[in-house]
């Protein structure tokens, strides 16, 4: 399980001194944030995106750039990429150069961002905020998976054979979140792709967490990545610790109370009572956070919110290391304890590149027939998601190697989303069982040649060439 920081990187007086920081010391300190969480050993280090005041992580892909370049093992993510006013050519480039001079260490979290003007600054209307975010990821899926892209869609310029670059690293696209606080349209989003989904639940009640964590599972099940318990889900909390537990209370309300946004003109017992934050020691931390499971199941990666609302950077860099040495050891520990060996853990390049490899995908639903898995396979294919329609194909010819047509729409899958290895060793396969297959002899030509291996691929496209006249001959013939 991971655990770590996000931030939002607000500029707030500090209620206790009077004291703003400026955007420099601010932007700094989210730096001295993210250095502490590798040096206490956290996992994850999240900062936001915002475009207006009083918020300064404007470029995250800068941040973590920077942030990359002096850490070792920290892993590199957002709270949240505004899919819905940026790019979606923009994040395919930015994440996947990122990917790259992380050497790896990146994942990122899709969001809506909840400012309203940000959306005519960006030409966009926020009324068709969810419209925007559907379309838009649907994009940048195909971005990460595909060369020559043509893309027609409501909200950007039309693209013809686009590739964007750089590629992801190794082939294999950052790991996606999903975040959402509210919109189940959102989980339901993550669902559909198998991505992550991440319920930044500091604000509301763990009965609304439940419910979208709920939703997220039965759908993740129901489009055939896993069982619900294999579902891949984050959650947010929120928290401020000192030894004694009357001193947290203490020292940080005047931070709650300078934080409306926050609070919604609750009190902080209101709050802490009716939401995830927990001001104590680091026992009631411990022990609230070990309550998260009991909602949420068992889950893959926690983040803590520990800076905003005017703190000094001294009393976060605190709150970090506290963190790092009475909490998340035992969170480690406890959260093991009694974790089914099928719940996965959280993704990382590694194991995403992993599982590429494996020779067995994650299995679909037991209960779908081989012929409803066959006919949701060609639907992704049509759809031109092409990894999902692969993820589904590949148990299929396992089950049933003789069946030509699974073989060969595998190996176009593989082909369409660049596993070319993988297309080329299906498109031999084809072809050893069946010599005439005109298509597949075209298919591993055109396979080589997009590995550089052009002599290969001569003789297949010659064969191909000549079924295809003598196809020809024998149709006029035929008159």
């Amino acid at each position: 399980m991971q655990f770590g920081i996000f931030t939002v990187g607000d500029i707030t007086v500090d209620p206790t001194t009077g004291r703003t920081p400026s955007e420099h010391e601010r932007i700094k300190a989210m730096v001295a944030i993210a250095l502490k969480a590798e040096e206490v050993g956290l996992d994850v280090f999240a900062t936001g995106e915002h475009h207006n005041p009083p918020f300064v992580p404007s470029s995250p892909t800068t941040m973590l750039g920077w942030i990359a370049a002096r850490t070792e093992r920290l892993l590199l993510s957002t709270a949240t990429t505004l899919i819905t006013t940026n790019d979606p050519v923009k994040i395919a480039e930015d994440y996947a150069m990122l990917q790259h001079l992380a050497d790896g260490r990146v994942d990122l979290m899709m969001g809506r961002g909840n400012t309203g003007p940000v959306y005519p600054w960006f030409g966009q209307d926020i009324r068709q905020g969810i419209p925007l975010a559907i379309e838009n990821y649907a994009l940048l899926h195909k971005l990460w998976r595909e060369d020559g892209v043509d893309w027609e869609g409501r909200f950007r310029t039309a693209l013809q054979g686009f590739t964007s670059t750089p590629r992801p690293l190794d082939g294999v696209p950052p790991f996606v979140w999903h975040g959402s606080i509210r919109s189940p349209e959102i989980a339901e989003q993550a669902a559909y792709y198998g991505d992550g989904f991440f319920a930044n639940h500091i604000f509301w009640p763990k009965e609304h967490t439940q419910r979208m964590v709920d939703l997220y599972r039965t759908r993740y099940a129901h489009y055939g990545h896993g069982t619900a318990e294999q579902a891949i889900v984050g959650l947010g909390g929120h928290v401020f610790m000192r030894r004694d537990s009357q001193d947290a209370v203490r020292e940080f309300r005047p931070y709650f109370d300078n934080m409306p946004q926050i609070s919604g003109g609750r009190s902080l017992e209101e709050y802490t009572a009716q939401t995830p934050l927990t001001v104590g020691s680091p026992q009631e931390v411990i022990e609230k956070t070990l309550t998260f499971r009991a909602y949420a199941g068992d889950y893959q990666r926690q983040l803590f919110v520990v800076d905003g609302g005017g703190l000094p950077l001294k009393t976060v860099l605190e709150q970090i290391d506290i963190l790092g040495e009475e909490v998340v050891p035992v969170l480690r520990r406890e959260f093991a304890i009694g974790r089914p060996a099928h719940v996965p853990e959280a993704p990382t390049h590694a194991s995403l590149v992993a599982a590429r490899e494996a020779p067995h995908p994650r299995p679909t639903a037991p209960e779908e027939t081989a012929a409803e898995r066959w006919e949701r396979a060609t639907r992704r294919f049509e759809d031109r998601d092409y990894t999902g329609a692969a993820r589904l194909l590949a148990p299929l010819v396992e089950e049933a190697p003789q069946q030509t047509a699974a073989r060969l729409l595998l190996a176009r899958a593989y082909y369409h989303s660049a596993q070319l290895r993988r297309a080329e060793e299906q498109l031999r396969e084809v072809i050893a069982r069946d010599p005439v297959e005109d298509y597949a002899h075209l298919l591993l030509g055109r396979t080589l040649q997009r590995q550089g291996r052009d002599e290969e691929a001569k003789p297949y496209l010659r064969t191909a060439a000549a079924f295809s006249r003598a196809a020809r001959a024998e149709d006029e013939t035929a008159r």
